[in-house]
């Protein structure tokens, strides 16, 4: 993989396919030959309509979903770069725990763990003194408007939008050069989706790369550096 000053995340020619066996097998083809690249201090924006294989291209890249075909380079803190498509699952580990971040729709934690040590985990990994990292989760829960009286609270008890505030909590709270973000807003009021925008924006000057999904025109018109039409990538299209 060459070495670009301006590049955080390349994709050459990604496809993917998925096989349904509860139906005989039939394929499913999701996206073919997408190819980007996404540079430090960008929000890139994947557009399109819903099923067009947006969030199949963000779980791609996070190593959740494995490609059928081309190049997913990422590069770590070091500047090493490292082919997604190929890594070892010891190696996405890896990347996850340093490079890349995930916010997905859904809050999944161990249960009975309060809201605020779920956070302050997350902020221990790039956090060397723990009561700096158990700072840092108060103040994001508390930017996030969730009441004091909640933190001690596991998040199996809120509701759904409570639940949202705590994975963006959790997703802000490390520092990643790589962030990706699946609808972090869908589920969200207007006060808490601006505190949202205002997140990515810090992150966008302190040089981390975001890709994300969002459904919202006007949280997407705010953050995007650029829009990228996911339609492009669909299977069969006319070349």
């Amino acid at each position: 993989m060459r070495d670009s000053g301006n590049e955080q995340i390349r994709l050459t020619d990604v496809s993917k396919t998925f096989v349904m066996h509860l139906q005989g097998g039939v394929d499913l083809p999701a996206v073919q030959d997408v190819s980007f690249v996404a540079g430090p201090g960008e929000c890139v924006v994947l557009g399109g309509p819903s099923g067009v294989g947006k969030s199949s291209i963000l779980k791609m890249i996070y190593g959740n979903y494995l490609a059928d075909a081309g190049r997913i380079d990422v590069r770590d803190g070091s500047g090493s770069w490292h082919d997604i498509v190929a890594a070892s699952p010891r190696s996405i580990l890896r990347l996850r725990q340093h490079t890349i971040g995930y916010v997905s729709q859904f809050l999944r934690v161990i249960p009975r763990v309060s809201a605020l040590d779920i956070v302050t985990a997350e902020a221990r990994s790039s956090e060397a003194d723990a009561d700096t990292a158990r700072g840092k989760a108060k103040d994001l829960l508390a930017r996030l408007n969730l009441p004091e009286r909640l933190w001690g609270l596991p998040p199996s008890t809120f509701s759904g939008g409570e639940q949202q505030r705590i994975n963006i909590a959790r997703g802000f709270a490390a520092h990643r050069h790589i962030l990706l973000l699946d609808e972090p807003t869908a589920s969200l009021d207007a006060a808490n989706r601006c505190v949202v925008v205002d997140l990515i924006e810090e992150r966008k000057r302190q040089g981390v790369t975001i890709i994300g999904i969002f459904h919202d025109p006007d949280v997407r018109d705010q953050v995007a550096s650029r829009i990228i039409d996911v339609t492009a990538f669909a299977p069969g299209r006319a070349s």
